[in-house]
């Protein structure tokens, strides 16, 4: 009986309300048991689960990220797992706000076969614009090209025929333009070599004056080490003749006509002139 029925279902919820273990729940009291009271609440409304998140962006740049990645593995977890477990083909392509890729491809397939069966199956050509669009682009790069060959050919005097009066004096103008601009550019050049050169040359003549005087000093001084300078001097000597062989000669006759100017000062003087000289510069 329907009635006999919904009489004992009545009783039962008025005898026994709850489960004995929320009973014993809901008998605790105070703040420290807000929890435990909510879990009731739960209980009471029949859900067990977790509430639901709310969905929306996550304003925190760590977290979103931290999200993203942990949700992108469980989805891709899941494809595996279809892949495996139905036997099917599944191809996942995914972008990050930063723009970096992540893929998941069936082992059975390839994201090119995954394409052609999708415009297959959908009837739409997903390629035909694209090829068009490259087509164009081509046609008008390969105008440019010509265009620019042609331009040079006439520039080395070539294909000159079939241009108007104006066309030549066009190309003149630009023929002069350039080789004024050569003709600007040669000059700097040579400047600037100049000036190096220069600036070589005098540094070579400070050199040799400074050589010039420490040999004057050692000719006033019969007892100065010649020894003790031999590698500077050997790589000032070395440094000049690899630079100018001018400034050899000058230095070897130099030295020869200072040893002539002080042979008759003294026997000892002029020996060790003669000496330094078949030694240093022979």
């Amino acid at each position: 009986n329907p009635l006999f029925f919904l009489i004992s279902l009545s009783l039962y919820k008025q005898t026994n309300p709850l489960p004995p273990f929320v009973q014993k729940l809901k008998k605790i009291q105070g703040p420290r048991n807000f929890q435990r009271k909510k879990k009731i609440e739960e209980i009471e409304r029949g859900n067990m689960g977790r509430g639901k998140i709310e969905i929306k962006l996550i304003e925190n740049h760590t977290n979103r990220q931290v999200t993203y990645s942990k949700r992108r593995n469980g989805i891709f977890k899941k494809a595996q797992e279809l892949t495996v477990l139905c036997d099917a083909r599944v191809s996942l392509i995914m972008l990050s706000n930063t723009g970096k890729m992540h893929e998941y491809i069936s082992p059975t397939t390839s994201t090119k076969r995954m394409y052609d069966d999708y415009q297959k199956t959908l009837g739409v050509d997903l390629w035909s614009s694209h090829y068009q669009a490259m087509k164009d682009t081509l046609w008008k790069l390969k105008e440019i090209n010509n265009k620019l060959r042609r331009e040079i050919r006439q520039r080395l005097g070539h294909d000159l025929n079939g241009l108007t009066y104006d066309q030549l004096r066009s190309l003149e103008d630009k023929m002069a333009s350039s080789l004024e601009a050569i003709r600007e550019r040669k000059y700097h050049v040579l400047k600037t070599q100049t000036e190096t050169c220069k600036k070589k040359v005098k540094n070579l003549q400070e050199r040799r004056g400074n050589m010039l005087h420490g040999y004057e000093v050692a000719s006033e001084d019969p007892q100065y080490g010649y020894v003790d300078n031999e590698g500077e001097y050997e790589s000032a000597v070395a440094l000049a003749n690899g630079a100018s062989n001018l400034f050899t000669i000058h230095l070897h006759q130099d030295i020869r006509d200072h040893a002539n100017l002080h042979h008759h000062g003294g026997s000892s003087l002029g020996s060790s002139i003669t000496h330094l000289h078949d030694l240093r510069l022979a």
